[in-house]
C-alpha cells in the first residue's frame, strides 16, 4: 500500500470526537482520510488537532490526504471573512498533517452568474493561491453545484467545465485544480468520462461518490417533475465505471486519494452507512487493480 499511487479512503468531519471516529474506522482498511469543516472549525484549533490525529494513525501507513473547508469565502461579510481565515489557517497548517492539499468551494457572489462572480473569485483566491504556493500547498475546488446553476447560486462556481475555463484563466497558477467527482456531473446529465480525460491534469483530489440515473423516470416525468430521477450513491452502487475512471487517472499521472463521501446513499445510510462505505472502499480497491505488489527484483 505504501507505494500505491492511488489510495482509497473516506471523509472525516472536523469536530469534537474526530479522533475517536478515526480510531473506530481505522481497522476497516481505509488508506487515507480527508478532514473537512463546514464554513470554519469553530472553537477547534486545527494546529492542535494535528498531533492527536497523527498519533491515532500511528504506524498504520494511513495518511491525511487533504484538509477541506466548505463555505462561501467570496461573501463580503463576517461569515465570508471567517471562511477566508479558515482557508488561510488550513494552508498554513497543512504541513502539520503531512499533506500539501487544501480543498473546498470557490464561493460565489450570491445571486450572480458564474461570469459575474469571476472578478470576486480572482480577488479572493489570487492571494490565497500565492500564499499556498509559497508554502508548497495545492488548492482544489470541489465540483458541487450546491443548488446553483450558470445564472445564479449561493455557494460555488466550480461545477462545470465552462466555469473551470474561466477560473483557471483568471488565476493561471499550477497549484490550483479540482476536487472532482463523477456524481455532480451526472446529476447534470454530463458524461464524466470524456470530461475526466480532458481535465485529468487539473484533478488533485477525488471524492468517491457516484450517482444512479433513472432513465425510465426521465422519459416519463422529465428532470423537473415531482418524481426523483437521480440519486447520489456510494461507489459500487451507482452507474459509473470506476475501473475506467481510475485508469484515466493513472494514465493522466494522478497521484493521490479517492476519498469516499458518504452520508448520501438512499439505501446504505443510517445503520448501514459504514456497511456501504466499506463495500465502496473494497469495490474501489478492486477497480484500481487490487492490492499493491512490488515487481520482482
Amino acid at each position: 500500500m505504501y507505494n500505491e499511487k492511488v489510495r482509497i479512503g473516506t471523509l472525516v468531519n472536523i469536530k469534537p470526537g474526530m479522533t475517536d471516529y478515526i480510531r473506530e474506522i481505522l481497522p476497516h482498511g481505509f488508506e487515507s482520510f480527508s478532514l473537512n469543516a463546514w464554513k470554519n472549525t469553530g472553537e477547534l484549533d486545527i494546529a492542535q488537532l494535528a498531533a492527536p490525529v497523527k498519533e491515532e494513525l500511528g504506524d498504520s501507513g494511513v495518511i491525511i490526504s487533504s484538509l477541506g473547508v466548505f463555505g462561501n469565502p467570496l461573501l463580503e461579510n463576517e461569515e465570508g471573512a471567517v471562511t477566508r481565515a479558515c482557508w488561510e489557517t488550513f494552508i498554513d497548517n497543512a504541513h502539520l498533517f503531512d499533506t500539501d492539499l487544501v480543498c473546498g468551494f470557490t464561493g460565489r457572489v450570491v445571486g450572480a452568474s458564474i461570469p459575474d462572480s469571476i472578478p470576486r473569485f480572482k480577488e479572493v483566491f489570487t492571494p490565497l493561491t500565492q500564499r499556498a504556493a509559497d508554502k508548497g500547498v495545492r488548492i482544489a475546488f470541489e465540483n458541487c453545484e450546491m443548488g446553483g446553476n450558470w445564472h445564479t447560486g449561493e455557494w460555488n462556481i466550480a461545477h462545470n467545465p465552462d466555469a473551470w475555463e474561466l477560473m483557471f484563466n483568471a488565476i493561471p497558477a499550477e497549484n490550483i485544480g479540482l476536487e472532482w467527482e463523477p456524481c455532480h456531473q451526472m446529476t447534470k446529465l454530463l458524461d464524466p468520462i470524456p470530461q475526466l480525460r480532458k481535465w485529468v491534469s487539473k484533478v488533485f483530489h477525488v471524492h468517491g461518490k457516484d450517482a444512479t440515473i433513472m432513465w425510465d423516470v426521465i422519459k416519463e416525468h422529465g428532470i423537473g417533475g415531482s418524481v426523483p430521477w437521480v440519486y447520489h450513491r456510494t461507489p459500487g452502487f451507482g452507474d459509473s465505471n470506476w475501473t475506467d475512471i481510475i485508469s484515466i487517472l493513472r494514465m493522466g499521472g494522478f497521484s493521490g486519494s479517492i476519498d469516499i463521501e458518504g452520508w448520501h446513499d438512499p439505501v446504505y445510510n443510517g445503520e448501514l452507512e459504514m456497511v456501504g462505505q466499506v463495500r465502496g472502499m473494497q469495490y474501489l480497491k478492486a477497480c484500481r487493480g487490487g492490492d499493491y505488489y512490488p515487481n520482482p527484483a
